[in-house]
Formats: structure tokens, sequence, C-alpha cells
């Protein structure tokens, strides 16, 4: 895992997606190709129809430099609709 003094200690990804068998690997994939593995990561249906995902993901250690290209390439996945981000703890 990349480590970056003054790193924000945890980064929080939000991805709001359809309910697609592919979102998954397609989101996991945009860390796996960096070196990165989550150090949480929680998925859920909505739960009036299932149609609806929402994965919440965290890495701890993310360069801020790489947060944003991140979220970047995770809203250009198909069926994903958005991506919010956040930084818990500070370095």
């Amino acid at each position: 895992m990349r480590r970056v003094a003054n790193a924000p200690q945890t980064a929080c990804f939000s991805v709001h997606a359809a309910a697609e068998p592919s979102v998954m690997p397609r989101v996991m994939d945009q860390f796996a190709k960096r070196g990165l593995v989550p150090c949480q990561w929680h998925s859920t249906l909505a739960p009036e129809d299932g149609a609806a995902l929402v994965i919440d993901i965290q890495v701890e250690g993310l360069a801020p430099a790489l947060v944003v290209p991140i979220a970047e390439a995770l809203r250009r996945i198909v069926y994903v609709d958005a991506v919010l981000t956040a930084e818990k703890g500070g370095g």
C-alpha cells in the first residue's frame, strides 16, 4: 500500500450504481491496478427494490493526489451514477 507523509488517514469513496453483476469487480479493479487494498468494503442493495447498489470503500494512507483520479475513473464505469469522496482522520 502506498503511504505518504501528510496523507489523510483514510480516504473514503461511496459509489452509487445500478445493481449489475459487473459493477463490483470493475470498482475493485480501480484499486487493484494501483496496488491498493481497501481496508473496508461494504456493499448494500437498495431495500425498496434491489435495483440500486451502494459500495462504501475506505483506503488507509492513500496519497491525496490519487483520490481525485480514482474517483474520476470510478465515475466512468458503466452503470455508476455517482461517486462521493471524503477523508477520515488526518495526517
